[in-house]
Order: structure tokens, then C-alpha cells, then sequence
């Protein structure tokens, strides 16, 4: 039994006394603790190391408190899965060896890999329930199609992924055939995780906003749609596509519990797509939380008043940024849980 299960409660609809909090990429990054295993363990150790992906998860939680731990790991974890070397280079990002520009290439996936690929997931789960010993929920999550293939053809970060546009547009079948493959992988990766113990699902859009409201509708929430299905039968799913405000009223209508907003979205705009029942998560610009304590928690008021008297998750509109103070990191956690309702 969930001792702190507000999230849960939210997500279920029911009222609560205040917003639950929790914000992405709260594991790791600006941690001073996360920062020592960080010099000394690789990037994927610490994902796949039991102990390390407990202690990581867990350090927000007990340093911070936000009321849900998120596993850490990382949305290109399927690339490998799928038979691609990726390598984290410092100043660069996440490097993909062999992109996938065509369907040959496509077709050379390793597909059906999941459970022999991912038998590091459920002792690395195992070890952060232990810790966690029912105090919040976890959650678990994975890069949408769309933004894992973006990746997966340009072989690394890129503004604008043009590479995986252009696949879109001069093969779009191929285009179709390899978010297949993907969503395939992610919805059996995330069955994996859900059988170790996660709790939750959030499923990141990160790049949704580049594509314009048609590729949109064809290349993303379809796919996006079907994870929701089949993930939702079992345990609630988040849906967050970063900056894709014209897809709004297309995610509330999936079998998500809940979507996430990018700072860009007013809290208004998102109501009268989604409907007032609909639990909106966000959204507050992560820069903010680079200035102080005391500007963080009027900001972080602001917020919250915005979204009016509950279905609503306080998060960040994207990720915490490394270099954000830990001092900033407790004020906005702080000031949501001793906001009220009433």
C-alpha cells in the first residue's frame, strides 16, 4: 500500500486537498549526491546497476520530496533494444551509431528482443520499491515513437530533426513501418516495467511540437493513441507532447489520465481543449526555478491558481535544468504541497 497517494488519487479523478508535485527529470542532473555517481559509474551503469538506479531514483524523494519517485533511465534505452549502440558524449548528448535512413535499414531491426534486452529492468525496479517501501509511487516512462525515431535517423540531437522530416515525407510507409516497430517495443518494454512494480506511465513527446498539426495527427498521436490503449488497462498513463498545443484535444481523447503541458500552453487554453475534467500536468517554465526560492514559490502560486481547485499535477513544462540550485528545487515542491483547495 502507496503511503503518499495523491498522484494516484489525482490521476483517478477524485478530489484531493492539494495538487500533487513531482517534475521530470527530478532524478539525478542538479543532485550534488547524483553528481559524485556521476563521475564515477557510466551513464548506462547507472541505469542498469540495481543499487545506483535506486539510490538515483530515490535521492528526490528523500532530498526534495516530491510525491512520486521516476525511474531513472533513459527514452533511447529501446534504441538499443532494437540493436543500435548509443553513447552519451559530454557536451553533446546521446549519440546513435548507424541511423536509420531507410527501410533496409528499418527492416535490420532486432524486433522481439524486449524481454532478453530489458531482464536488467525488473531487479533495477525491485531495488527502488524496496527502497522506496511504499512511501510514493514510481513511475515509469519512455520517448513516443516519434521522438525516438527522430533520434534513431539523425544519430543524434538535432533543432529541428530534419533527417526524420524528410524520411516522413519521401517515405511515408517506411515513416509507418518503423513507428510500428517502435510503439511495438515501447509498449512491451513498459509491460516489463509495469509487471517489476511501476505504478505510473509517462510517455514523452519531447520533439511533438516540430511537426505541424497534420504530420502531427498522421505521425505521432496515433501512435501515441495505441500506447495509451493497451498501457491503460493496467496502470495510468501521462501524455505530454512538449510544445504540440494544437494536438491537445487529440491526447485528452486517448485513454490517458492525464496531459502534460509545456510552459507555452496557458493553463485557460488547455482547459477549453481538454475539458475541465481532464487532469492537466505543468507547467511551470524550468528557468524559473534558476532564480530564488523566494521568486520560485510566487511563481509556482501563480500557477497553481491557474488551473483553478484540482485536476491538476504540479510539474515543470519540460525537464529541470542541470544547473538549477536544490534550494529552488524544494521551494517548488514546497509551495505545492502547502497549497490548498480549500
Amino acid at each position: 500500500m502507496i503511503k503518499n497517494d495523491i498522484l494516484l488519487r489525482t490521476l483517478n479523478g477524485e478530489s484531493t486537498e492539494r495538487p500533487p508535485v513531482w517534475f521530470m527529470r527530478q532524478a539525478g542532473r542538479y543532485l550534488p549526491d547524483y553528481l559524485k555517481l556521476k563521475e564515477k559509474y557510466s551513464f548506462f551503469e547507472r541505469v542498469q546497476i540495481p543499487d545506483l538506479a535506486a539510490e538515483i531514483t530515490t535521492m528526490p524523494v528523500e532530498q526534495v520530496g516530491v510525491d512520486a519517485a521516476i525511474l531513472f533511465s533513459d527514452i533511447l534505452v529501446i534504441s538499443q533494444c532494437l540493436g543500435h549502440e548509443v553513447e552519451m558524449v559530454p557536451g553533446v548528448g546521446p549519440v546513435i551509431e548507424d541511423p536509420v535512413r531507410d527501410l533496409s535499414a528499418i527492416d535490420r531491426l532486432k524486433t522481439g528482443n524486449e524481454e532478453s534486452f530489458f531482464r536488467y529492468a525488473t531487479p533495477a525496479i525491485k531495488a527502488v520499491k524496496d527502497r522506496l517501501d511504499g512511501s510514493v509511487p514510481l513511475i515509469g516512462f519512455c520517448g513516443s515513437p516519434w521522438t525516438l525515431m527522430c533520434y534513431m535517423v539523425e544519430g543524434k540531437g538535432s533543432k529541428n530533426f530534419a533527417k526524420a522530416k524528410e524520411l516522413c515525407a519521401k517515405n511515408p510507409d517506411a515513416a509507418a513501418r518503423f513507428l510500428d516497430i517502435l510503439t511495438d517495443a515501447s509498449i512491451e518494454y513498459l509491460k516489463i516495467k509495469i509487471r517489476a512494480g511501476v505504478d505510473v506511465i509517462q510517455v514523452f513527446d519531447s520533439w511533438g511540437g516540430l511537426l505541424s498539426p497534420e504530420w502531427h495527427a498522421q505521425f505521432s498521436l496515433p501512435y501515441l493513441e495505441r500506447i495509451a490503449a493497451e498501457i491503460s488497462k493496467e496502470v495510468p498513463v501521462i501524455l505530454f507532447s512538449k510544445d504540440a498545443w494544437h494536438a491537445l484535444k487529440g491526447l485528452s481523447e486517448t485513454k490517458a489520465s492525464a496531459v502534460g503541458l509545456s510552459w507555452t500552453m496557458p493553463a485557460s487554453y488547455a482547459r477549453s481543449q481538454c475539458g475541465q475534467d481532464m487532469v492537466l500536468q505543468g507547467n511551470l517554465d524550468p528557468s524559473i526555478l534558476l532564480t530564488t526560492p523566494e521568486v520560485v514559490a510566487r511563481e509556482t502560486t501563480k500557477m497553481i491558481d491557474r488551473f483553478g481547485t484540482g485536476h491538476h499535477i504540479v510539474n515543470l513544462g519540460h525537464g529541470v535544468l542541470p544547473n538549477t540550485p536544490v534550494e529552488c528545487a524544494r521551494a517548488f515542491v514546497d509551495t505545492a504541497k502547502s497549497y490548498s483547495y480549500a
